[in-house]
């Protein structure tokens, strides 16, 4: 056992690259590198860079905004005043599709009769639109008189 070599490993220079591999790990010495400063002493690139990557961004921000999220918070505020205004008597049409009469209005449900004798209660982020009631037609004003 003896006279057996000790196991060899790579050579590793100082700056952490490995012998004979080039490019590989960098020398540490080079002086003009890509990070160096010109003449003048600024930066190379620096504020170009930070700029070049910010202004996509922002302008990726702003398309988002004005196509997505004011649109969908214009359509809340239209719901919530929608919601605000339904009261007794309304006729309803609710996401699922029924129609229906609302006949109570509690703190977060109607109470919506969807057909004679048969009342559900239905959340009010439930409700889709508050239907028109339709103007009487004329034999409808006839009857009446």
């Amino acid at each position: 056992m003896a006279d057996q070599a000790p196991a060899t490993t790579p050579a590793v220079t100082s700056c952490g690259g490995f012998g004979g591999f080039g490019g590989f790990g960098g020398s540490g010495s080079s002086s003009s590198g890509a990070g160096a400063a010109p003449e003048g002493g600024a930066p190379a690139g620096g504020a170009q860079g930070i700029m070049g990557m910010l202004f996509p961004l922002a302008i990726f921000i702003l398309i988002f905004y004005f196509f997505i999220i004011r649109p969908q918070r214009k359509r809340q505020k239209q719901h919530d005043t929608l919601i605000g205004g339904i009261t007794r008597g309304d006729q309803v049409i609710t996401i699922g599709g029924f129609l229906g009469t609302v006949r109570e209005v509690r703190d977060d449900t109607f109470v919506v009769e969807i057909a004679d004798g048969v009342k559900v209660r239905v959340l009010k982020s439930a409700v889709q639109t508050k239907r028109a009631t339709p103007a009487p037609t004329t034999e409808e004003k006839k009857e009446k008189e």
